[in-house]
């Protein structure tokens, strides 16, 4: 009898919170929509809620792919040679993690998915810079979620992004317009060495970027595609080219 195969291994990096002011040594945590999208497209997401930088050469060859997730915090912004503003929520193991993560997946060419957060850590891990504070930038808009509401409205769609006539942004959308979500405060200023937009919000921002000469799936997206996405043809049909790319990862490595 063969032996089956095992569902491709995703790995999510944690956040890292205080969540309980009377357990100073903090928490790891993940949003169950990312993991439950994961789960969903068959894939089996998986945590090394200790990993640091110095493992990703280490781990990393243990998984078929990597979905950088969203979260509450911003990129610290020490990383792309500015000053983190007083209300900054920052997560500097995260962003240790992260950085080394997007190059080395890059390298390795294992398939790697940045969703707000994420797409944020590819352009500063690849030389990029990031607006802090983007409602406060002449001309653009603000991409905020409305606070206190119920999460359908916060994740509604807000904008239209134009995509790239061609892309596979536009192929996944069937067409060069898209309506997504909008939960953030920080956006792309300078794109990363080898990244090249292909969706822009209607104020210019960048919101999707592939990275150009990536040997396997490499894409970033500033909209959350894994809200309620089997109700979105263009989140569903994204997250599934990236499960593709994450089960032909391991057809490769079955092959060496």
């Amino acid at each position: 009898m063969a032996t089956p195969r095992h569902k491709p291994l995703i790995w999510l990096p944690a956040c890292h919170r205080h969540l309980d002011l009377d357990d100073p040594g903090g928490y790891s945590v993940l949003a169950d929509r990312y993991a439950l999208a994961v789960t969903a497209l068959g894939l089996q997401p998986v945590l090394f809620p200790m990993a640091e930088a110095e493992d990703v050469p280490f781990l990393l060859p243990l998984v078929d792919g990597v979905l950088l997730t969203g979260s509450p915090s911003n990129v610290e912004a020490t990383h792309f040679g500015a000053s983190a503003l007083s209300t900054d929520l920052l997560d500097p193991r995260r962003d240790k993690l992260t950085m080394r993560l997007v190059r080395e997946s890059l390298e390795r060419a294992v398939p790697i998915f940045g969703v707000c957060r994420g797409l944020q850590e590819m352009n500063v891990a690849l030389g990029g810079s990031l607006h802090q504070t983007l409602h406060a930038q002449p001309g653009m808009l603000d991409h905020r979620e409305p606070e206190g509401e119920p999460l359908e409205v916060q994740f509604a769609e807000r904008h239209e992004v134009q995509l790239e006539p061609g892309s596979q942004f536009a192929e996944w959308a069937g067409g060069t317009r898209a309506c997504v979500n909008s939960l953030h405060g920080q956006g792309i200023k300078r794109l990363g060495e080898g990244l090249v937009a292909e969706a822009r919000a209607p104020d210019g921002l960048v919101e999707g970027v592939r990275v150009t000469g990536a040997r396997t799936f490499a894409y970033g997206v500033q909209w959350h595609p894994e809200w309620q996405h089997e109700r979105h043809p263009f989140y569903e049909r994204t997250l599934r080219a990236f499960a593709a790319a994450c089960r032909e990862h391991v057809r490769r490595r079955g092959e060496d």
